[in-house]
């Protein structure tokens, strides 16, 4: 009566320890279910969640940071032909995007209205120097005329340089070159970045996410249109993805990241490079692949992005696209840092260029749970081109078309302590406990129901 006691206690186990088993295993799916229901509610962008927190106004800092090509031989390149030599000068550091989205409205098709201000604020602190700082820089007045006047028009422009007593280049301070300046010869105000604070952009228009999780922050209409209209092509036109500061949740890496960058006046791709970790939060890390600005041989995709077929070397050049069309007519040229990824011509027509990919490449750490961008880094080039010109006295001596160097800039931002032990608090801590639950049950229900059943065929033995 003992033994059969002792069996019917020990398959009482065994079949309690698979019961325990089962209830682990259907917590994974259960669990699983769970954890996307949450991440779905809060990445809607809708007040009182947490996307909506941190889509109105950002909460990490982010900073541009400029480092400028400070011209060594000036008068080599104007007397004799020579090619420009580079020292870069920065970094000059500027607090950005400080500023929350405005004019936000809700749409009845599940999209959101709202403006992006811009802003600028000088951080002496993580700068090599003031704003006042001296910089020799292409004259933007010249090249630009150059670029946009006709040949045939160029007698006229000669006259116009000699009146203003302008040069091909320059000598402006930091502050000059970035946010503007009166240029002696247009009579107007110009600069890299001119103007900047007081502007917007957008319209934007984006997804909420509330009908389809998939679409969350995926632009809808940018200044009121599905597409761009700098391109004259279906394809470059495109407005693809989000705008980079977060995606829809449960990335596969698998996949690439597409999204908007109005800087650049078009959409890109990332693609996975390596898992990070951050804070102790893993990250995906997503970067440009060398094929997004690659020549049309090499890239057939990018066809329409090519403008100049004199510039370009008939499509052939790599590494920068021109821009011109969405900057009012300015003949801007946007690159990697230090022609990254571009052509060896345009490094051998300006001398001082050395690319590292570690720190001229953009990249972004995504959570994969969230979609959240917790890091990244967007760096550009701005460049203007100039060549040479039988009535242009500054352009006599020069001997081939240029893509000339200005500045590039770094803007980063990664989340703060503050906001990534809110991340693990709130949502890891909750997804760790929940599989270990999982994982401890069915751990435990396995062990128990293995050694019940082992200890009843050892009774079972040791009575026959």
């Amino acid at each position: 009566m003992g033994c059969c006691n002792r069996r019917c206690g020990l398959i009482a186990g065994a079949v309690f320890g698979a019961l325990v088993a089962i209830l682990g295993g259907v917590l994974i799916p259960l669990g699983n279910s769970v954890i996307e229901g949450t991440v779905e509610k809060e990445a809607v962008i809708e007040p009182g969640t947490t996307a909506y927190e941190n889509w109105v106004a950002t909460g990490a800092k982010v900073y541009r940071q400029f480092w400028f090509f400070d011209v060594k031989n000036p008068l080599e390149v104007l007397d004799y032909g020579a090619r420009p030599v580079v020292i870069e000068k920065g970094p000059y550091t500027y607090i950005t995007r400080y500023l929350p989205k405005e004019n936000i409205t809700f749409n009845p098709n599940n999209t959101i209205s709202f403006l992006l201000p811009m802003g600028a604020i000088f951080e002496p602190s993580m700068s090599v120097g003031s704003e006042e700082d001296n910089v020799t820089s292409l004259n933007l007045a010249v090249a630009g005329a150059y670029s946009l006047v006709p040949i045939e028009f160029h007698p006229a422009l000669e006259i116009m340089i000699k009146l203003s007593k302008s040069s091909l280049f320059q000598r402006r301070t930091v502050k000059e070159l970035l946010w503007g300046y009166r240029d002696p010869m247009l009579k107007t105000n110009i600069g890299f970045f001119s103007p900047y604070n007081g502007t917007y952009d957008g319209y934007y228009n984006v997804y909420n996410g509330k009908d389809d999780i998939k679409k969350v922050s995926v632009i809808d209409r940018w200044r009121g249109k599905r597409s761009l209209t700098f391109w004259n092509d279906t394809y470059c036109d495109m407005l693809n993805g989000t705008d980079a500061t977060s995606f829809p949740p449960f990335i596969d890496k698998k996949k690439p990241l597409f999204f908007f960058s109005s800087d650049i006046c078009r959409s890109v791709s990332a693609s996975y490079v390596n898992t990070m970790d951050l804070k102790g939060i893993d990250v995906y890390r997503y970067s440009l692949l060398p094929s997004t600005l690659a020549s049309p041989v090499d890239n057939p995709d990018n066809h329409c992005f090519c403008r100049d077929f004199k510039t370009t070397k008939n499509c052939t050049l790599a590494g920068v696209l021109d821009i011109s069309s969405c900057q009012d007519g300015r003949p801007i040229y946007i690159s990697l840092p230090h022609f990254l990824h571009g052509s060896p011509s345009l490094r051998e027509g300006v001398l001082g260029l050395n690319p590292v990919e570690v720190y001229h490449d953009t990249y972004l750490d995504v959570e994969p749970t969230t979609g959240f961008t917790l890091r990244f880094a967007k760096r550009i080039q701005v460049n203007m081109m100039y060549g040479p010109s039988a009535n242009i006295t500054v352009l006599k001596k020069v001997k081939d078309y240029t893509i000339f160097p200005l500045v590039w800039l770094n803007e980063t931002a990664a989340l703060d302590d503050e906001t990534a032990d809110m991340f693990k608090r709130e949502l890891f801590s909750r997804i760790k406990l929940l599989e270990m639950i999982q994982q401890g049950l069915l751990g435990a229900g396995v062990a128990l129901f293995v050694i019940c059943l082992i200890s009843y065929f050892v009774v079972r033995r040791n009575v026959h």
